[in-house]
């Protein structure tokens, strides 16, 4: 299974975090090195949680 960033769509193989989204735990959030360092914004489709 190939995984996206859920910030800009760009796929992912390293440098990448995956994580439980922080309020309903019901979705994976996957954020590449850049997006990262950017600070770029990312939500759940689940819960509509906002992040980063």
């Amino acid at each position: 299974m190939v995984k996206k960033c859920s910030s800009c769509g760009k796929e992912v193989m390293f440098k990448y975090a995956e994580f439980s989204c922080p309020q309903c735990s019901g979705e994976k959030i996957v954020r590449c090195e850049s997006c990262r360092s950017l600070a770029s914004n990312y939500s759940c489709s689940k819960c509509g949680f906002k992040g980063p």
